[in-house]
């Protein structure tokens, strides 16, 4: 076991420019990798691009972005075919599981007709940390809202539901996340959950919400819960910036 337990970062953030590459870790990724508790070896984190169809420099920036930071890194790519013989042996061999966004609905699919979705909740269960941005944060839910339809927001409810909670991402700059996040856990169609701005994350240890991370000042999180007068009540939630 590599985490002391199940452990899940949720996040919109976890990424930010870079001064070589398209893009760089960022904290966020950075702290779910020490999460994970390695020491003796290099962290082995594997990079997860489904829900953006496995695009091929996506995953060869990842590989010059571990190199820089002393990861062993490998990655699972299900398109045209997987990519290592046996998924589930893989995935169980990391010590850190980092989905990128894009299509979730796409990524559940393709997941679900390879076996991904079995595999990834036994090395969540074996202790591998899962973290992910915006698809590869609402896919650890029971759902949440979604652009995988059309430029519409639609929402979701078919995420793997290792959390018992659904999941906002994108709450503060795409402008119809908020209002239709809260709609939906208003009228039942999502679960009670728990929603991100850019740049802040959930920790979830075992199936409970612990800590609410930022790696950007003015991030925040926030409960979403249906009220007694059947409208949505939201709390902001107590954040810690790293």
């Amino acid at each position: 076991m590599t985490a002391d337990g199940p452990t899940i970062l949720a996040t919109s953030g976890g990424v930010r420019a870079s001064a070589r590459l398209d893009w760089e870790p960022g904290a966020l990724t950075r702290h779910a990798v020490e999460l994970a508790g390695v020491t003796g070896h290099a962290p082995r984190v594997c990079f997860l691009a489904t829900a953006c169809g496995d695009d091929r420099h996506l995953i060869a920036t990842f590989y010059d972005n571990a190199w820089r930071e002393g990861w062993a890194g490998t990655h699972l790519a299900l398109l045209p075919m997987p990519n290592v013989a046996d998924v589930g042996e893989h995935l169980a061999a990391q010590d850190v599981i980092w989905v990128w966004g894009g299509s979730v609905a796409g990524l559940l699919a393709l997941w679900r007709l390879h076996g991904v979705d079995t595999a990834m909740r036994e090395a969540w269960q074996a202790g591998v940390v899962l973290t992910g941005v915006s698809a590869g944060s609402i896919c650890w839910h029971t759902g949440g809202t979604t652009d995988s339809f059309g430029p519409q927001l639609r929402p979701v409810t078919d995420g793997l539901g290792l959390l018992p909670w659904s999941n906002g991402v994108h709450y503060d700059s795409e402008p119809a996340r908020r209002p239709l996040f809260q709609s939906l856990v208003a009228d039942g169609t999502l679960a009670a959950g728990y929603a991100t701005d850019d740049g802040a994350g959930l920790l979830y240890r075992g199936t409970e919400m612990t800590e609410a991370l930022a790696e950007r000042a003015g991030a925040g999180a926030y409960r979403v819960e249906r009220g007694p007068d059947d409208a949505a009540v939201e709390t902001p939630l107590g954040i810690r910036r790293i």
